[in-house]
């Protein structure tokens, strides 16, 4: 064996000190609570990157009131169990909450066993809180137990520790959801089985929810490390010793659980493991032996805490400021918990394909989000995208939204084409670009049978006029966005060397200009506006009526949607009077408050000054924006996270770039820290410095790339992914950097 000699061991130390230091900075400023109130409708408990298995208290909230978090948690409020599955930021309306346990003391009651909830801790992978309930009315003394959870990808582990008691139990409910939005999910059916005092199995079948989705079933096998002094079963509300429950019929709508009832010593632990299966509850048991089998409580949580330590670590930062820190790496936290990956968990078809669910939305995720994933992890986008290409095989469209096994909400447009153009241009392999384009050129061309599911609501009339006329649904949405989509099948179009596609789609990219009108409105000329199908124009309409799925624009008014022409903003800036006139629009649109960064169809708009040769003023603007609507708080996100979206803007922008979805351009704005270093897909560096940055100095003087001077606002995926260093010089006032040598749009003559 050889020996190292004491500079050698020091050197070694030393190193192994600063990784373990940086991996504890990397999980020290990750806050799970942070938009779980405010709207932004994010979960706190444990889960993996990706997993299928989002494990997170479910809250109650006073009589009368609803909950206000589509996710199931209710801050500040009593708890009535923790279920195994859930979505993260999403709006609209609640999906899942299934298999829920609740540890319990007394006799177990099954209609009323919430708790209140105190000394909540959160980090990725791991959750604790004390449950607080009276023992007996006329005692009235305080009994408490600790929950900890935590995860491996498909299974949930519960960690218990009760006080001492003769009538401790868990309860399982087998036919738990969540119940919020419009569109409420509801029970099809349930069933359970005591194996013995220490398994369990059972499923549960809902349908409905925000997507109005087809019934989706979600099977467990739970094993307790404890056996039951005795065990009973319910259904419907009823108690039994009966130990299984089986639904009368397919329509009965039983609601079916179990009590597993112990005598606890002060401290005892009580641990489950509750594997799931969307397949079976074979494969559910399967998944528990596999992922955590011979593996103690702490070990997985130590496994969950290393996982991801290893993605969010995949960026540091260097900077003084601890809030940004907190903010940035917890905005990288949301990104990764959607979709969902269910490679081998499809019950529709068997595939060798990866398998994804819950794009809950793409219309969200787009923009910001899935650009970023291909930055950090090239090869979970390919199979992000090779799924979607394989539901289009075997469904017939990609999906723009999809949860519980089902296509839908269709918001817009359909924006996996942006995904896949997206993918092509920078470069990713592994991936059928021409079923892609297939799948591609069906939505430009086939009306939908399930318009509220998949493809292009009204496309026979966009074909045939150029526009989607007044009278279906998010008509103005909807063409804008079909424009955007076949920007991005010309492009695909001319890589694959299909010249006559390019040019019909790259012609069909400019139909945003058929509905635009030449109205005056503070100071602006033109707008997107409402055409009925005979070509007249609809006059009751006002510029600041803020769309639903019913109206004209969604998630926006004419303000956001007339500036939304991502494909061709020089095109969009001639339509508006020139850069003077764009500029003095956007100063307009933001002095005055018409911004809402809530909403997706803003997220681009603080970067269109670049067109115009004002970078100086997207930095002001993105800096704004950050210190006003994003904090550290609760409710520190501005709305909805949707799966990552609003968050992913933050990330975005605190690195000091934002991508043009679509393309394989990044448009330089206002970088927050003073170092960033990002490990590529390609495991080679892309680093940022920023001299003299400060809360004062948000402009940038000058820029090298690679030790070159940089004077254009903006870079290709092909400058940075093999490596780059990109310096700026900051200051206090604004600065003619970037001003000339525009980003690219669909109508330079290069194009």
């Amino acid at each position: 064996m050889h020996k190292l000699n004491r500079p050698v061991l020091i050197l070694l130390l030393t190193c192994w000190v600063v990784s373990s230091q940086a991996q504890k900075s990397v999980l020290q400023y990750v806050d799970p609570f942070i938009g779980t109130e405010n709207s932004g409708n994010v979960f706190p408990g444990p889960s993996l990157p990706f997993g299928m298995v989002r494990l997170s208290p479910d809250g109650k909230m006073k009589k009368g009131k609803s909950p206000n978090n589509n996710s199931g948690y209710v801050s500040k409020s009593a708890v009535y169990g923790f279920s195994h599955t859930h979505v993260s930021g999403t709006g609209g309306g609640a999906k899942y909450g299934n298999i829920l346990l609740m540890p319990g003391l007394g006799p177990a009651d099954i209609k009323s066993h919430e708790s209140e909830v105190s000394d909540e801790v959160a980090m990725p992978g791991y959750y604790s809180a004390t449950l607080k309930k009276l023992e007996s009315s006329k005692t009235l003394s305080q009994s408490f137990i600790k929950v900890e959870l935590t995860t491996t990808h498909s299974v949930g582990l519960h960690r218990y520790t009760f006080p001492k008691s003769n009538q401790s139990h868990i309860l399982i409910d087998a036919a738990s959801f969540l119940v919020k939005g419009s569109s409420v999910q509801k029970l099809i059916n349930s069933g359970i089985k005591i194996l013995s005092d220490t398994e369990i199995e059972g499923f549960g079948t809902i349908a409905g929810g925000w997507n109005e989705g087809a019934p989706y079933t979600v099977y467990f096998h739970a094993v307790f490390n404890t056996p039951a002094s005795s065990s009973q079963t319910w259904k419907n509300g009823v108690l039994s010793d009966e130990k299984e429950v089986k639904p009368a019929t397919q329509k009965s709508k039983t609601a079916c659980g179990a009590v597993f009832n112990y005598q606890t010593s002060a401290g005892q632990q009580i641990v489950a493991k509750v594997g799931i299966s969307f397949i079976s509850c074979a494969k559910a048991r399967q998944n528990l032996a596999l992922e955590s089998g011979g593996k103690d409580f702490g070990q997985v949580k130590q496994e969950a805490l290393e996982t991801w330590t290893d993605l969010l670590q995949r960026i540091q930062i260097e900077d003084d400021n601890e809030a940004n820190k907190k903010m940035f790496y917890t905005a990288l936290y949301h990104v990764f918990l959607m979709p969902s990956n269910r490679t081998g968990e499809n019950p529709l078809w068997q595939s060798d394909e990866p398998y994804y669910d819950d794009f809950y939305a793409i219309w969200d995720t787009y923009r910001a989000s899935n650009p970023l994933i291909t930055l950090l992890d090239q090869k979970r986008q390919e199979d992000i995208i090779r799924s979607l290409i394989d539901i289009y095989k075997h469904e017939g469209y990609m999906p723009d939204a999809r949860s519980g096994n089902d296509n839908g909400l269709i918001q817009g447009g359909t924006n996996s084409d942006v995904l896949i153009t997206d993918a092509y241009l920078k470069g990713l392999k592994n991936i059928d670009y021409s079923k892609a384009y297939e799948a591609m050129v069906k939505n430009a061309e086939v009306e939908p049978l399930r318009p509220k599911k998949e493809g292009r609501e009204g496309i026979e009339l966009y074909k045939s006029l150029g526009y989607v006329p007044y009278g279906i649904s998010i008509a103005g949405s909807r063409t804008v966005e079909y424009a955007a989509n076949d920007a991005s099948i010309a492009m695909l179009a001319k890589g694959l060397g299909k010249t006559a596609d390019a040019e019909k789609y790259l012609k069909r990219a400019s139909n945003w200009q058929n509905i635009w009108r030449p109205l005056s409105n503070h100071g602006a000329k033109g707008f997107i506006w409402p055409k009925n199908k005979n070509g007249s124009w609809v006059d009751d309409f006002d510029f600041f009526r803020n769309g639903t799925f019913a109206g004209f624009l969604y998630e926006g008014n004419t303000w956001t949607y007339s500036l939304y022409v991502p494909q061709d903003v020089k095109k969009l800036m001639e339509f508006t009077g020139g850069k003077n006139a764009f500029v003095n629009r956007l100063d307009t649109f933001f002095v005055n408050q018409y911004y809402n960064v809530n909403n997706e169809p803003g997220f681009l708009m603080p970067c269109l000054y670049i067109w115009a040769g004002r970078q100086d003023r997207t930095a002001f603007v993105v800096n704004q924006t950050r210190n006003t609507r994003y904090s550290t708080g609760r409710g520190g996100l501005p709305g909805n996270d949707d799966s990552g979206a609003m968050s992913a803007w933050y990330a975005m922008h605190a690195m000091g770039f934002y991508p043009n979805a679509g393309q394989d351009v990044y448009l330089i704005t206002a970088p927050l820290f003073k170092k960033v270093s990002v490990k590529l897909s390609t495991n080679k560096y892309l680093t940022i410095k920023s001299k003299n940055i400060s809360k004062e100095n948000i402009y940038i003087q000058s820029a090298k790339l690679n030790g070159k001077s940089w004077k254009k606002s903006w870079f290709r995926h092909a400058d940075i992914i093999n490596g780059a260093t990109l310096e700026f010089v900051m200051g206090n006032k604004p600065s003619r950097w970037g001003s000339k040598n525009p980003p690219p749009s669909l109508s330079d003559k290069s194009n």
